[in-house]
This record gives structure tokens, sequence and C-alpha cells, in this order.
């Protein structure tokens, strides 16, 4: 099978599973209109990337204007058919009246505040008739349109808080606030800053936009199959070969996605199937793709709307977040390797014959060209200029090594071009930029010029800018509901009140704690900070069960990172704690989406394939922990030492090791029951960054260790390869 049918599988399965990029079947005229549209949302953003950026209120009105328009036109008010409408008078192109009646009023509301923000100073806080009517009729078509897009969940947040911020004067105790008329919520959500057109917004509008089509133009070229093939040529020799190669592929892909789902299918559709091949059950095979596919979240340096988001709400540069989020991603693939790495031994599997995998060589040979665009944007964001020229560069990078057909020294030229104008600083200069966008362009025509199906690799690049404006218009219509939810949570106060009753109860617990655990060996403070981690942990994994990673992340945010900070918890530490367990969501049931799609392609049964991808993804619960009690994880945090960095993560990966032991029940031979408890507190013990608990856990697990030798010598079994 080849690679553009590889991909073609991987969409379609995607869009089957997604409901984000589920749309309705279209009629071919209404089909055109609506690929006209995404495909021009694509070229503004490109274009604005290198180019300048609009005034921030106009260029987050033009993305919002298309987004929840466009939103109306191809998603429909109940569950979509199986067939396009006909056309009639009462359905113009196939597309009911009130959809086109919705979209033209999601457009004219949006494009209401950039229209009159030379004037919008006098109109806050006494907005006149027309600004207010016009703001109820954005929020009404914005909370259908996510809706429509993602689902109940999070447009039911928005009005409940709504109604709170109307009828909150009513309420007794902490909740109770002076009260708000609706015309006040509609100026503080419509005309300032605070809400729609806040924050979230302007992050998808800004950032995650560029991202995201570089990630789909990143995998049309070819990108995504070069990390697929590397991976399978190196590690598909190995027992249990199929399933290191699904998290090695999911790694490297991870770095080019933000979405779990597209990471499952697309790398799934080629591991899943070898994984069964081999022996592993289907639900396991489900389970080892979803969870390994999730960690392409957190994965640097795309790592889905909630990392630029964290740059906003930090005021951090991105390479800072990337750089934090290394080690962390790194134990969370390796705790997943270790767990199917003993599953492996256990089964008695072996790996695919050399003879059956791609040699490197061959790979690198045929695709190293593909490379050339993530390097550009990598060298571009980490020259310090801002994330969104880094985007364009590497989108402007993908069209020229896929208009060329992956020519090497069309690619050469082009990272040595970027390369010294980056140097040079010249890159940012209008000139300089001109200069060498022409450049690329002149270089993307000659070879378009020679090459005879060029026109061909032309409409599949346009395609991508179509695909790549499709997966965004359900995250941004979630962002701008988002900014409801913390206007509402800014206008009332909410949010403190909120991590006051958190920290509250934490304390009341930990207090009781205090009588049975020494105060020497974990203190009240200590057991209140842990206790308010676990209640938000459980809230970021049950809100993100219906609700989207981005909006998860700044819900928490907003009520968690106070109550954190109160308990001494450093800002990037505890967004890093909450995005750690908003993404935990897509493989925790009852509503695992990724681990879900797994199932879906392994022909599983879904709860038990969720189940599977949780204990997968233990290393990935206990991580988030280990980098509070142990900021040091995270590089970036202050007070950093590498003797602290180095004593925590040793630690982490050889607890790790023995926890995945303990969840397998086996290591270097089968371990009992009994010592698979023993092992698992052993583990955790020396997961904690505390020197005393390692010991404690070392000394528990050593008896252990030293039976398994002595057997595996027995058996004849040796250490495991």
């Amino acid at each position: 099978m080849t690679a553009e049918l590889d991909l073609k599988k991987a969409q379609e399965l995607e869009e089957k599973l997604d409901a984000e990029i589920r749309f309705r079947p279209l009629q071919p005229e209404a089909g055109w209109i609506v690929a006209a549209a995404l495909f021009l949302l694509s070229c503004f953003h490109y274009y604005t990337s290198g180019f300048g950026l609009l005034p921030e209120t106009t260029h987050r009105g033009i993305h919002l204007a298309f987004v929840v328009g466009l939103i109306f036109l191809v998603f429909p008010f109940g569950k979509a058919k199986d067939l396009p409408d006909e056309p009639s008078a009462l359905r113009p192109f196939g597309i009911g009246i009130l959809d086109w009646l919705g979209c033209a009023a999601a457009i004219l509301s949006s494009l209401y505040v950039p229209w009159i923000f030379d004037d919008l100073a006098f109109r806050v806080g006494n907005p006149l008739l027309a600004d207010w009517l016009m703001g109820t009729a954005a929020i009404v078509v914005l909370l259908e349109a996510t809706r429509r897009a993602i689902g109940w969940p999070l447009p039911i947040i928005a009005i409940v808080l709504m109604g709170y911020g109307l009828y909150g004067a009513g309420l007794p105790g902490i909740f109770a606030h002076p009260g708000n008329s609706w015309k006040a919520i509609v100026n503080h959500l419509y005309l300032t800053s605070q809400g729609i057109y806040g924050v979230a917004l302007g992050v998808v509008a800004t950032y995650v936009f560029h991202y995201v089509l570089f990630g789909v133009l990143a995998t049309r070229i070819g990108l995504g199959r070069l990390f697929i093939d590397l991976a399978t040529a190196l590690a598909g020799r190995f027992s249990g070969g199929p399933a290191k190669v699904s998290i090695f592929a999911s790694g490297l892909f991870g770095m080019i996605s933000g979405s779990s789902i597209a990471n499952t299918v697309t790398v799934g559709s080629l591991t899943i199937p070898m994984m069964i091949r081999i022996g592993y059950p289907r639900h396991f095979a489900g389970a080892v793709e979803a969870t390994a596919a999730t960690g392409g979240q957190i994965t640097p340096p795309i790592m889905g709307a909630a990392a630029f988001l964290m740059v906003e709400f930090l005021n951090l540069p991105y390479q800072t977040i990337i750089i934090a989020a290394i080690v962390p991603a790194a134990m969370h693939f390796f705790g997943v390797f270790c767990q199917v790495h003993f599953e492996a031994k256990k089964l008695g599997m072996k790996g695919v014959p050399v003879e059956d995998l791609p040699k490197v060589r061959d790979i690198l040979k045929r695709d190293w060209p593909t490379a050339v665009p993530l390097i550009v944007l990598l060298m571009v964001l980490f020259s310090d200029y801002t994330p969104y020229l880094a985007a364009f560069w590497g989108i402007t990078s993908c069209l020229v090594v896929g208009l060329t057909g992956r020519n090497g020294p069309a690619a050469l030229v082009l990272l040595a071009g970027v390369a010294v104008a980056a140097k040079t600083g010249l890159i940012v200069e209008w000139s300089g930029l001109a200069v060498l966008f022409g450049y690329s362009a002149l270089v993307s025509l000659w070879f378009f010029m020679k090459n005879g199906d060029a026109k061909d690799r032309a409409i599949d690049l346009a395609d991508a800018f179509v695909l790549g404006a499709k997966y965004a218009i359900g995250v941004g219509a979630a962002s701008a509901t988002v900014g409801i939810i913390v206007g509402i949570v800014t206008l009332t106060g909410i949010g403190f009140k909120l991590s006051t009753i958190v920290t509250g109860a934490a304390g009341e617990i930990a207090a009781y704690g205090a009588m049975i655990v020494p105060a020497t060996i974990l203190g009240v403070k200590a057991m209140t900070l842990f206790f308010t981690l676990v209640f938000t942990a459980i809230v970021c994994i049950l809100l993100g069960c219906g609700v989207p990673t981005t909006a998860t992340y700044i819900i928490m945010v907003t009520v968690a990172a106070p109550a954190l900070g109160m308990l001494g918890v450093e800002p990037i530490v505890a967004h890093f704690f909450v995005f750690y367990y908003g993404v935990l969501a897509d493989i925790t049931p009852p509503v695992a989406l990724a681990a879900y799609a797994g199932a879906s392609m392994a022909g599983a049964d879904p709860f038990r394939t969720g189940n599977t991808a949780f204990r997968l993804a233990m290393a990935k619960v206990l991580v988030p922990f280990v980098f509070v009690y142990s900021p040091a994880m995270l590089i970036v945090t202050k007070g950093f030492t590498w003797a602290a960095f180095w004593e925590t993560t040793l630690g982490c990966i050889i607890g790790i090791v023995m926890l995945a032991a303990a969840l397998t029940g086996y290591g270097l031979t089968a371990i009992r029951g009994f010592e698979r408890l023993a092992l698992f507190v052993a583990s955790v013990m020396v997961i904690m960054p505390d020197r005393t608990f390692t010991i404690i856990g070392l000394l528990i697990a050593a008896p252990i260790l030293v039976r398994q030798i002595m057997l595996s010598r027995q058996a004849g079994v040796g250490v495991p390869g």
C-alpha cells in the first residue's frame, strides 16, 4: 500500500472517529463554497504570520467570523445524514435556510466589534442598544456553533456560569456576589478583551492555527512517513517490535501533530495490524497506540493549543515551554515502552524479521528532505523569533519541499537561505522577508515547471490547506466559548472562591491525616498540597471527558492555578500539572476518545481498551506529582540545579521500570501476586522525589530483584534484551 493511500485511509478513519472534523455530506456546489472558505482561512493565517498580524481585535474577529460561520454550514443542527440534502428554495445548495442565517449572524456579530473598534473605548461600560443586541446574537450563535462542533458539555458550562453571573446575588455564603444585568454581562463578554475576544481566541488565531496547518502540510509531504519508517527500521526487530514501533513513531509523529486522535489513526493504521499479527491481544494493541499517541500533545515542538496558551498566561517564550516539556514527555514514552517490553517477554514474542524491515539508509536517501521544514521551524523558533514567524517559514518550507517533489538540492538551498537570514536578522525585515519569500517561490516554480506531476502536488498541498482549516474550526469555536467562561469567572470572582474551597477541603483532610502520619514524614502543608493536587487531577480528568483539552486547561488553570499558587507551587509547574491531566482524559474511561479510536481500529472492546490504555499511562499519571514536588525536572524553574534534576529524573526512571514490571507481572521472569503489590508500592516510593522514600522503596524492591535474578538463571532466561 502506498503512503498516499495510507494517508487517505487515516484521514477517513479520523473523520469517522473525531466529532470535531466529522462534516455533514454536502452537494458539490456547497462543497466548493466550503472548501474555498477553508482555503481562504488558511491563506489568511499564512499571510499574516509572515507579513504582519492585523490589529488584535480585527485579527481575532476575522478568524471568529470564518470559524463560526463555517460551522453552521458544515455541521448540521442534529445528527448528520448519510447523503446530502437536495437543494430547494428553503435549502439553497442543499443547506437549510436557518443554517445560512446562522452563518450570516455569526459573520456580522464577529466583525461588528472590529468595525466599531475606534469608538470601543467610549462604549465599554455603557453599550449602545445595537452593541448589546449584537453581543447577544454573538453569544447565541457561538454557543450553538460550539454545540454542533464539539457537543453539549462546554456550552452547558458556559450557560450555567452566565446564569450564575445573572442570579448569583441570591445565592448563600461564599458563592454570593453583587449580581449583574444581562446588559452588563454582554458588555463584559463581548466588548472587552476579558471574554469572547480574549486570550483563548487570540492564541488559537495567532499560534495554534499556524501549527495545525504546519502539521498537516508536514504530514502531507511525507514527514510522517519518514518518522514511521525510521521507527520501524530501528525498533521493529526487537521483542514485540511493532508495539515499540508504535511508541517511537507516535513520539516522533507527535512532534508535528498536537492531536491525540490524529496521531492514533495515522500511526495506528500501520502499527495496530502489525501488533495483532504477531500475537498481541486486540485491546492491548489499540491501547498501546492510543497511549503512545496521547503523548503527542505533550511532545515538543507542537504540543497542542494549551502550550501556546501557557505562553500568553505565563508571559514566557515558547522555547521555555518546549524545554520544560522534554523530560516529562520522555518519561511518558519510557513508561509505555517498559510495559510493552515486559508484556512482549511475558508472551514470548519475537520481533519482525530483519529482512522484512526497511533499511535506514534507504529511508533517509528517499525522504530526508521532508525533515527540512521541521528543522527550519525549530531553527527560526530557537533564534528568538516569534512562534508564528517560525510557523510561517515551516509552512513555506513544506510548500517548497512539496512542490519540488522532495528535491534534495532545493531543500538544502532553502535551509541555508533561512539559516543565514535568521542569523543576520534579515528574516524579520519586510524587505528581507519579501526577498526570501520570493526566492522560495522562484525555487518552487522552477522545479514545478520541470516536473510533470507538479500539478498533482500543487492540488495535494492546496487540499492540505483546506484540511488544516478543517481541523481548526472546532477548537476555534471552543476557544471563544471558553472566553465566555473565563469572562464570567473574572466578572464574579468565582475562581478564587473555588480555589479557597478546594484548599480548605484539602487542609481538613490533611489535618486528619496528620493524626496518622508523623509530621517528620509528611507534614500538614505537604499533605494539603497532595490532596489539592489529587482533587485537581480528578476534576481535570472528569472535565476532559466531555471538553477538549484546550478548554479543560483554561478552565482548570482559572480555578486550580490560584489554589496551587497559595500553596507555593510555581506558576509554570501548576500549568503543566493541569495540562498533563487534561490530556490524560483522552485515554481515561468512560469517555476516552483516543482509546476508542484505537479500539475501533483494532476491533476491540472500547472500555477494555481504555482501561488498558490508562494502565499503560501510569507513568504519565505519576510524573506530574513528581515535578510539583521537585520542579527541577522541568529544567526552567526557579532554583534549578543539575544535582536535583538528576536525582529526581534517575529516581523516576528506576521507579518507572519497577512500576512497569509490577503492572505487567513480569520482569526477568514472572512475578507473584504479593510481590507485584510490594513492587508497586516500592516503585511509587522510588518515583517520589524524596531521598528517604526512595531508599525505603529500593530496600523493599531489592529482595524481589534478587529472586528474579535467581529464577532467571535457573531457567536460563538471562536478562531480556
